[in-house]
Order: C-alpha cells, then structure tokens, then sequence
C-alpha cells in the first residue's frame, strides 16, 4: 500500500507540483535540493514518519475509552435512583468494558423467581382431600372478594408475613374432628429440611428456599409448630402438646426428582411424607386415588391461574418387615463403590410408590414493584424478552399477562409436545399461521415460503407496528407474535433437526415463554439465540440455577435477592430489583452507546484532519520526512490539546434526561440498529477529516503566501506556517467537538476553552525569546508565536476557515432539524418546550378478564421448590446443627 501510494504522490510530484509550486512561489518556503534525490526513498521515509508521528494515537485512544468506560460504570454505581434501600443494594459494574453494549441490546433472558417476583413466599390457599380452602365468596358467587375488602384472622403466634381469612379451616383444626386435615399440616410441619434458631427468645426458621419457609410458617400459625430436630428425631408442639418423632430417613430434593420425603416412626407406626411437584406425586399415587386426583388436578389449574405456586402432599403408612428390607437395602446402596446414586434414586422410587393423596399447597410469589411497567417499556424499545421458567404451561401464561409479556392483542402460540414427530408439526403449523396472519395484516403475498422467515426478508419494519407514540396506531391492534413452549417439547426443538426452525419462529416473535426448562435447558436456549442470530444478549436471574445462564450471555446481570449472590458473583452488573434494568439499559446503556459513539467518530475524525495537512504539506517537500509541524505540537496534540473536550464528550453528553429517555423507550433502538457509528460514519469521518485539512492547508497557504510584516519581513516561512496551521487545526476541531455536544455545562466550556488557551499559553512558553536569552537554546522557532499573532493575516484566516468549516455544519444541522428531524431530534424539541405527547392508555381489560381478583399476582414455577440439593445428608449425618439448638429445646420443654 505504502508503494501505491508513492507512486501516486510521485506522479503529483513531477507532474502537479512543480506548476503549482512555482505559481505560487513555493520556493521561498522550501529549497530546491529537498526535490532531489531517490523519489521511492523518500516515499519510504515519509510513510514511516506516518507511522512514528501517530503511535501515540492508538495508546491515546485506548487510554481515553478505558477512562471513559471508567466513569460511565461510576455512574451506574452512583446512580442513587437504582438503589434498594430495603435491602441497602446499590447498583453495582462489575466490568468497564460492557457499557456501550447495554445500548444495544436486542434480547434479554429473564429468570422468574427471585428476578420478576419478590420470592419472598406466602402462604395462600390449599386443598385438604378434595376442599379447597383459601377463596371467600360474597353474596354474589361470582363476584369473589379481594385481599384488600377482607379483615385478616389474627393468631396467636402473630407472623407479619402471613395473612389468613377464610375461617372455615380455623374453624375445622379447632374442632379437630378431621384426620385429613391433621395428616396436612402434620407433613407441612414435618417433611422439610429446615433448621431452628433462637433469636431474642423467639424460635425462627432458617429454610433452604423460601418455599419451605413459608409452608412451616402456615403450619405453625395453624398450630402444628415445628420446634427443632436432631439427626435422628423431630420435635413438634400440635395444639399445646409435645411430640417427638423419631426421623428414619430424609429422601431428598433434586431436580431430577422434583419431590422429597421424610419417614418418621410414632407410637410403633412407620410413615412416609411426600411433597413435590404434582406431575411427579401422581405418578406414584395408588390407583383408589384417581378420582380425589381428578378433583386436586381441578384446584391445581385455578390456584395456577391465579399464579400461585403448587405442591401436592402424599403419605402412606409402611410396616415393621418392609421397611427394614428396604431400609438394608439403602444401607447397601449407600456404603456402594459403584453408581451410588443410581442405586440410591432407585430405592427412592421402589418406596415412594401408592401413596395417598393428601391435597395441594398454594403459595404466593408477589411481583416487584415496577416490573410490569418496565417490561412494558422494555418491549416498546425493541427489546425481545424471553422467559426461561419452571412453571406449568397455566402459570406462565398467567404471569406473562400480569407482567405485560402477553396481551390479548398478541397471537399466542402453545407448544406443548411429548414427542418429536408432534413438535414438527406444531413448528410447521405455527409457520403457516405466521405467515397467513403477515400477509393479511401487511396486504402483501409471501412467494417463497420456504426461504428463512425474518422481518427484513418481508421488506416490514418490525418496530414500526409495535410502536405507540405518536399517535400511532397499531395496524388492526396487531401488538406481535408470542409463543409458549414446554421444556419437553424443548428438548426436540433444540436438537439439531428442529433448532434452527425453531430460532427462525421465535425471531418472528415479540416474547417467547420457556416454561418446565431447566438450568442447562436455559443457557442451551441463550447459546443457539446468540450463536445464529447475531444479537446482543442479555441475561438475567438472582440464583445460582440462573449462573449459566448469565456466562452464557454478552451481558449478565444479577439481582441480589433471597437466593444469595451466586449469580451477582457471576454476572457484569448487579442491581437489586428487576425494574432497575430499566434505568440500566434506557439510560446509562443508551447514554454509554451514544458518548462512546460520538467519541470515536470525532476521535478518528480530528486524527485524520491532523495526518491529512502532513500528507499535504509531503507533497511539496518531496516525501523528505520533513515536518509541518513543531515535534512538541505532534506530541501533545491528542494529549493536551483535543483531548479533553472530547472526553468530557464522552463522559457527560446527553441528547435528552433520564426521564425523558425512560418516557420514550424507542430512542434504545437507534443502540440496536447501530445507526451513531460504523462502516458509513467511519467513512465520513475520513471525508470529513480531509476536507478539513484542505481547507485549513491550502487556504492558510493561500493567505500567508503574499502577507508580510509592516517590517517588510516576509510570513510564508515554514516555522509561521507550520504554527498556522497547528493553531487553526487545533481551534477548529475543538469547535467541531463543541458542535457536537448536546449537553453544554460550565464544566464543559471551562475545559474547552481552557484547552484552546493551553494552547497558545504552551506555544507562548515554548516559542518565547526567553528560551534564547535565558537558556541559551537556539530553537528555530523562537519568537514566531509573537510575530504570527500580531499579524492580521492569521485572524483573517482563523475567521475565514472557521466560516468555511463551521457553518456548513450549523446549516445543515439546522435544516435537518427543521425538516426532517429524527427521533432524538424530536424528543430534544419536547423536553426544551415541555410539550408532553399524550400517552397511549393500554387496555387493562384483558388482564382483568383472565384474573379471578383485582389484584395482579404473579405466577410462580409449577412446583415450589427449591432448585439446588436439599440439606437431608447434612442433617442425618449431624453435621448441619444450629448454634443454639440445644439450649433453646431445652428451656422450649421446660416452658410447656
């Protein structure tokens, strides 16, 4: 390249700049020898000094994002409107080199509990052998009261967190006429694996997951209080009396299981307490159980409508002789050097068979405040979100309503398959439906139905009918495609037959529902999204089920919650509650995209200027590796003299406030499509550059080339050049960086005009006459800063080339701005005048039509549980023991 371009400048050389040197008298700047010698050579050397004068740019630009990445994560961490007081978390980078990525994401995977909801459980409703209790009609069987029209019971053993108010069940456990009943919340009290500590003379619960907490909270307020546990037994207070159960065995959590078990012995009875997920308790039901399961499978669909989290509850009863071989059996099996757990899970199995159903258990998760508005917001920013579950197919549909994931305005399709043969069929009939519903909406006909469905393919701006600001209407109230999968069918639709069918529906769609999916299933999901579409991905959760997840993604994000920091550990940036990501990505990420953006456009755009006028000025010294401009003027150049406007530019511009920039959530997608910088502003940047060294070379030459002194001494002397140029150079692309500035602060003006006083105060010092009286330093040039200024010449030209330069720009900015402004230009007009648009009010109906009460729960995961290990080795081997266990079960029995 570098022999190309000698060619070229020596063809300029010989051909070119001989007449122009000589029209306008060249000569007396340079003599005639610099034009002899070995064009090639000197060609050579020029590149070189290229080379050598710009190896501070790139260390000037690392230094400079590096410091503007910097602050803008301190501003996420300062940021005092993402701060969870409740909890005292404060928004938190934990990297410096995302931010400008938060402004472009396209897709974000979302956990639900702990990161939608507040996982902090409560105790609802349940169903005890076939009556559900829980719900409080009013005279009108159809119009059920709320939570808010109703006095809650109080109990004794009053619990802040638990609200109760259907008396029936008071009423049934103080007669204690019911067995089943007993039986209930007996289970609730006694198949867990949670531990007691003594906190200011109160007993309180240390559970492994929330779901526990609260179902031995509900127990205890019924009075079946659960008092402590040692390796081998299990204390408990049923109505005032004491009881001791001996513990044989805890059979315990995982996810394969999705269920645990206690066996506990009585009085001579040996008993086993199931809990779990209802898709596995049925299973091992006895078959006298169908018709009671018929009617807890119909409590189970209206408390999952509800978005209530559901467990089932089984026992039955063992004897002496069977549980002793089954129990030899275990022992086995645990002291086995070969597939221990396989051995183990199957004798699990072998004795968790025909049970009794006992009931279910319904608990509420609460949404966090905010999370359905930021959703909203989110998805109106052109933001796809995912949620990756556990719920049952009722549940997550009901939460993707009461989080504004899902509307009646959306075309929701379920996918809900055992097998692969049926998820083909559902993919393809999905696909007829999409592109049917496309073409009757945009009147427009698919020729080719076979080629990759995509938004861009269709020639159809997606963001264009998803859109409600403006007074737009969305077309035929068409607000996008969802779709609702079940992790079984998700395990035939990720393999490699179907995933890419698969990726091509779900690109089509604006929210996509992943219930029944596991860990691993989540980060499969994000890896094929990120791997084939090409997008910035986001993802977020609060546990450590949630840590693939997150490493999975461009970003990750983690919400300090219940579940411990696992995922804050493994994320980029930490938040304490779901609505901040809001704030996170609309405004710092949209922020940090722009700054960044109009920081490298400018950087490369002053750089280009600044190499051009060498390249100018090479062409008429014949490549000799002679400078225009001072050595000191090349090294401080993106040190002192541009520098700092442009990374004030870079760390406090604004083209509109932060609320603005929520209130309008499709400023982000400029973020998304990369529209501030690439290929084409690059381009321009370059163009821009070079008109801009033109102008300011050859019309200083221009001007200087006659001028002289009132002493007769001429101007057009390389060292006045050079210095011309530099402070003209200098001068006009910090104004450019000023134009380019949105957000003028005093901060701002101080350090720009501070810097183009630097400037001359440095060349003042450096080219003083001082250097030669008082240092004895011949430096050529030594008093050309005071000879320059004082000629009207260099004011002229600084006036004339600032004209040339600058009011193109304002014109042009002016006209766009008057009459074909962009988005952003619009919401800056709104936020100066404090004209507010009319917001669209979204119809709430919907909502209300698909929930029982007024008020919007969330939904939880099909079953409650934890998703980690539970603590039952621990237990039965004594190594998991309170601090204060013992002293506090004595005084409790000495107390009763």
């Amino acid at each position: 390249m570098c022999s190309i371009m000698a060619i070229c400048c020596g063809f300029w050389e010989y051909n070119v700049g001989s007449k122009f040197r000589v029209y306008l008298s060249w000569d007396s700047i340079i003599s005639s020898d610099l034009r002899t010698g070995a064009l090639q050579m000197g060609a050579l050397v020029f590149f070189s000094y290229i080379i050598l004068l710009n190896t501070l740019v790139p260390i000037s630009l690392y230094i400079s994002i590096e410091f503007i990445r910097l602050l803008q994560s301190k501003w996420i961490d300062w940021d005092n409107n993402m701060y969870y007081e409740p909890n005292n978390v404060q928004a938190q980078a934990r990297t410096a080199s995302l931010n400008e990525e938060l402004g472009q994401v396209e897709h974000i995977f979302s956990d639900k509990t702990g990161t939608l909801t507040q996982n902090m459980m409560t105790f609802k409703k349940c169903s005890i052998q076939g009556t559900l209790y829980g719900d409080i009609p009013n005279e009108n069987e159809y119009n059920k009261q709320t939570t808010d029209e109703l006095r809650a019971i109080k109990f004794e053993d009053q619990d802040n967190t638990f609200v109760w108010y259907d008396k029936t069940l008071i009423d049934i456990i103080k007669k204690n006429e019911d067995k089943n009943v007993n039986h209930f919340f007996t289970l609730l009290a006694l198949c867990h694996t949670v531990m007691t500590e003594e906190k200011n003379d109160k007993i309180t619960y240390q559970a492994q997951s929330p779901d526990e907490n609260a179902l031995v909270t509900a127990a205890r307020m019924f009075g079946f209080v659960f008092l402590s546990r040692t390796q081998s037994s299990i204390k408990v207070r049923f109505r005032n009396k004491i009881e001791t159960y001996d513990l044989l065995n805890i059979l315990d959590f995982n996810n394969y299981r999705k269920r645990m078990s206690v066996i506990v012995r009585k009085r001579g009875h040996i008993i086993l307490y199931c809990k779990g997920a209802d898709s596995t308790v049925k299973e091992r039901l006895d078959p006298s159980e169908e018709k009671m399961m018929a009617q807890t499978d119909d409590h189970l669909h209206q408390v999952a409508s509800e978005g209530l989290r559901t467990l089932c509850l089984a026992w039955k009863e063992l004897t002496e002789s069977d549980y002793q071989t089954w129990a030899k059996k275990l022992k086995g099996a645990n002291t086995s050097m070969q597939n221990r757990e396989e051995q183990i899970d199957a004798l699990y199995e072998e004795i968790e068979t025909n049970m009794r159903l006992l009931g279910m258990t319904a608990i509420e998760d609460k949404l966090q405040d905010g999370v359905p508005q930021c959703i909203e917001r989110l998805t109106d920013a052109g933001i796809k979100i995912w949620m990756l579950t556990g719920d049952k197919t009722e549940t997550a549909e009901n939460i993707g309503f009461s989080c504004r994931l899902l509307t009646n305005d959306m075309i929701i399709k379920r996918i809900d398959v055992e097998t692969k043969e049926d998820a083909i069929v559902a993919l393809d009939k999905f696909r007829i439906e999409l592109i049917e519903k496309i073409e009757q909406l945009f009147s427009i006909r698919i020729d080719d139905r076979n080629r990759r469905l995509t938004w861009n393919n269709l020639g159809i701006d997606e963001h264009k009918f998803n859109r409600n600001t403006d007074n737009q209407v969305n077309i035929q109230n068409f607000q996008g495609f969802s779709l609702i999968i079940t992790g079984t069918a998700l395990i035939h639709t990720l393999s490699d037959e179907l995933k890419m069918k698969f990726l091509e529906l779900s690109a089509m769609c604006k929210t996509v529902i992943c219930c029944r999916v596991t860990p691993l299933q989540k980060s499969q999901v994000v890896d094929l999204v990120i791997k084939y579409d090409k997008i910035i991905a986001l993802a977020i959760g609060d546990g450590a089920n949630d840590v693939s997840m997150i490493q999975k993604a461009h970003i990750g994000v983690g919400i300090s919650g219940q579940e411990g920091r696992q995922a804050v550990l493994a994320s980029d940036y930490s938040i304490g509650q779901f609505r901040y990501l809001e704030r996170l990505l609309l405004v710092h990420g949209r922020w940090s995209y722009i700054r960044i953006s109009k920081f490298l456009s400018y950087f490369f755009y002053k750089n280009f200027a600044f190499t051009f006028c060498q390249f100018w000025f090479a062409l008429y010294c014949g490549f000799s590796a002679q400078t225009i401009f001072d050595a000191f003027f090349v090294t401080c150049y993106n040190i002192f003299f541009t520098t700092c406007p442009v990374l004030v530019l870079g760390v406090l511009d604004q083209d509109v406030s932060a609320n603005h920039s929520i209130s309008r959530p499709y400023l982000y997608i400029v973020g998304q499509k990369d529209k501030l910088f690439n290929r084409k502003v690059f381009v321009e940047c370059a163009v821009r550059g070079l008109i801009t060294s033109c102008v300011i070379f050859f019309f200083s030459y221009l001007c200087l080339l006659p001028s002289s002194q009132s002493s007769g001494i001429t101007l057009s002397d390389s060292q006045s050049f050079g210095f011309m140029v530099a402070t003209i150079l200098v001068i006009v692309v910090n104004l450019e960086n000023a134009l380019e500035m949105w957000y003028w602060t005093g901060i701002y003006i101080f350090i720009l005009l501070g810097t183009i006083a630097l400037h001359f105060l440095f060349h003042f010092i450096m080219y003083s006459t001082m250097l030669r009286v008082t240092f004895k330093i011949n430096y050529p040039y030594v008093g050309i800063f005071q000879m320059t200024l004082k000629s009207g010449t260099f004011w002229f030209t600084l006036l004339l080339i600032c004209t040339i330069l600058l009011l193109p720009i304002i014109a042009r900015e002016f006209f766009r701005i008057r009459f074909m402004p962009n988005d952003i230009d619009k919401a800056r007009l709104i936020q100066k005048t404090g004209i507010y648009q009319k917001q669209v009010v979204k119809n709430q109906a919907d909502q209300n039509l698909r929930q029982r009460t007024l008020s919007i729960r969330s939904t939880g995961s099909g079953y409650a549980f934890s998703q980690q290990k539970g603590w039952g080795p621990l237990i039965t081997s004594g190594t998991l023991r309170t601090k204060s266990a013992t002293n506090s079960h004595a005084r409790q029995d000495h107390d009763d």
